[in-house]
């Protein structure tokens, strides 16, 4: 497989939950969800990269336009619209082309985000930098073409959803939905407070899709697309 010759891999993306891990390189990758276990005795993740993307799913993140960002102020401002345990770890990172900050907590995978960035051997020598799938979502969205765009992940529970019409962000949030079904209906009360018709948008998912969760969207969406 050519995830195993470390010369022919220049890059991987890898997303990480509570319930596993997907990742994919320009070689492919099965784009498949794994169990956790299997995270560090997978080839593609002991092989040698020239740059990782790796992606952290936290619901527990916020966007605060830069003007009105103060870093002593990073965790009072998260915590003012998620439950933050005192011993969380909030960290922050400059979205430049959005004109914001993202704000979040990487404790709720608890050491599993440390040993990922140290198990990555980046070529060097630097340790990979880890960012909430939010970060991911919103730089997802400069690629797609259309103008109405729409990204969405779905792992753990939660759905990700973010959404634009050319360049004005209009929403990036996590809803919780203990099933897809419910992570549909947040999707489409989102595109109808937004007024953003289906039949005439394509969405976008970050995450693996079974057969169903494809099929199902497929009946209202003009195109459902991985990214």
């Amino acid at each position: 497989m050519a995830v195993n010759q470390p010369n022919k891999t220049k890059r991987i993306s890898i997303q990480v939950s509570l319930s596993g891990f997907s990742f994919l390189t320009p070689e492919g990758g099965d784009g498949l969800w794994h169990e956790p276990g299997e995270l560090f005795s997978n080839p593609a993740i002991l092989s040698e990269y020239e740059s990782a993307a790796v992606s952290l799913f936290t619901p527990k993140f916020t966007l605060v336009p830069l003007q009105f960002f103060d870093p002593a102020s990073a965790r009072e401002s998260l915590s003012g619209v998620v439950a933050l345990d005192p011993a969380e770890n909030v960290k922050y990172c400059t979205m430049e082309d959005r004109g914001a900050v993202l704000i979040w907590s990487d404790s709720c995978l608890g050491t599993l985000p440390r040993a990922i960035s140290a198990s990555l051997r980046l070529k060097d020598g630097a340790a990979p930098e880890i960012y909430p799938e939010a970060r991911w979502m919103l730089d997802s969205l400069a690629s797609i073409t259309e103008y109405n765009k729409l990204c969405a992940s779905y792992v753990d529970g939660h759905l990700y959803l973010a959404v634009s019409q050319g360049k004005t962000l209009l929403l990036c949030n996590s809803f919780v939905a203990q099933d897809f079904t419910t992570a549909e209906y947040f999707i489409f009360m989102v595109m109808k407070k937004l007024q953003l018709n289906p039949e005439m948008t394509s969405i976008y998912f970050r995450t693996p899709l079974d057969e169903g969760q494809e099929s199902s969207l497929y009946r209202y969406f003009k195109s459902v697309e991985k990214q």
